[in-house]
């Protein structure tokens, strides 16, 4: 019988990571760990134009959730983390459209609601992968299968007038009889972003409220409200289609959003309005469209049954936003989340002591 003896293991120390090693495995967990969040759950914005004033305000920060909606997956996976189309500061390109997947939303606690306000990719930009195009933020005002209509600026939906945003921005053209500086509108409470002198006076986007402060003052000669006429057809509005619908900012639709499942009728009327959306945004191919007539794989249709869910955006600021009334509806796929909080706010134009608007930092958005 041979027996053995337990013998202590032999066991060398192990190897301390250099430091450039260190670093490197820290950076590596920071971009992995900051990308998860950022396509997961929260991921932060900025406002660059004035669409949204006076509800959401030029240099206003946002957090916005990808959590309401549920997370997309990428269609482009070939991408340097944390870019969005270019490598920071350069007009590189951060992404490579080699690879393109199909796209799944992850299940979310919310839908989109009427009166959200959303960042979603901006549809028309068809130079990049339909995840990487340019972020819009605007409210929905309709939701697929509404039927949305403005009346004298006004925006109904399926019959009955949405309310509108408290802050919501009309322009107006003010006639003076003097010069105003910048600290008259600023005291207004009026954002200079939405300031235009004119020869005799000022194109100014504010709300109705800020409008009527100028009534009473001795310098102010007259105030119009900038308001489109109904049946003035605007050719720039979508489907630009002016001799067929007369169709303006102010005055527009009634238009039927479409909605998944939804089957509808083909005529003479809608087909302008749904034929780029069966073109461009269904995942169809060899679609024409000739003499009024779409057609599939050179079959005439009558009918189309749509694949998902469309939604129409307005700025709040509605004689200042390029929006679904320039150039239609947003599909499902191009939504990106829903802004919940404005979590630092600066002035552009505030100078060094006014720079912050504090009383705007941890707003919750409306």
């Amino acid at each position: 019988m041979s027996v053995t003896f337990w013998k202590k293991k032999d066991t060398k120390p192990p190897v301390k990571k250099g430091f450039f090693r260190e670093w490197g495995d820290a950076i590596l967990f920071a971009v992995v760990a900051a990308t998860l969040i950022r396509w997961a759950t929260f991921e932060a914005y900025t406002i660059p134009t004035p669409s949204m004033e006076s509800s959401l305000l030029v240099g206003d920060y946002l957090f916005v959730s990808k959590l309401h909606y549920g997370p997309r997956t990428p269609i482009t996976p070939l991408q340097v983390p944390l870019t969005h189309q270019t490598i920071w500061g350069t007009n590189i390109p951060s992404y490579s459209d080699l690879i393109q997947l199909k796209q799944y939303r992850l299940p979310g606690f919310s839908h989109v609601k009427n009166n959200d306000v959303v960042v979603f990719n901006v549809p028309f930009e068809e130079q990049h992968p339909p995840d990487l195009r340019t972020n819009y933020i605007k409210r929905c005002v309709g939701i697929a299968g509404d039927v949305l209509e403005i009346k004298e600026m006004q925006v109904y939906i399926n019959g009955k007038p949405l309310e509108n945003p408290e802050g919501m921005q009309n322009r107006y053209l003010i006639e003076t009889s003097s010069m105003l500086d910048a600290d008259f509108f600023r005291n207004l409470g009026i954002s200079l972003a939405g300031i235009s002198p004119i020869q005799g006076g000022y194109v100014v986007d504010c709300t109705p409220q800020q409008a009527k402060q100028f009534e009473g003052m001795d310098f102010i000669k007259a105030i119009h409200l900038d308001k489109d006429v109904p049946g003035n057809a605007d050719p720039e509005v979508y489907p630009h289609a002016p001799t067929l619908l007369k169709w303006n900012r102010d005055n527009y639709g009634p238009i039927m959003l479409p909605k998944e499942g939804l089957t509808i009728k083909l005529t003479p009327e809608n087909t302008p309005i749904y034929e780029p959306v069966i073109r461009k945004y269904e995942g169809n191919k060899n679609v024409s469209y000739e003499n009024g007539i779409i057609s599939l794989d050179g079959k005439p249709i009558t009918e189309y049954t749509f694949n998902q869910n469309y939604y129409f955006m307005m700025g709040d600021n509605r004689h200042n936003s390029a929006d679904s009334r320039y150039w239609g509806f947003v599909p499902e796929d191009h939504i990106v989340g829903k802004a919940v909080l404005v979590w630092m706010s600066m002035d552009p134009n505030g100078g060094v002591s006014g720079r912050i608007r504090w009383n705007r930092i941890f707003k919750v958005i409306d």
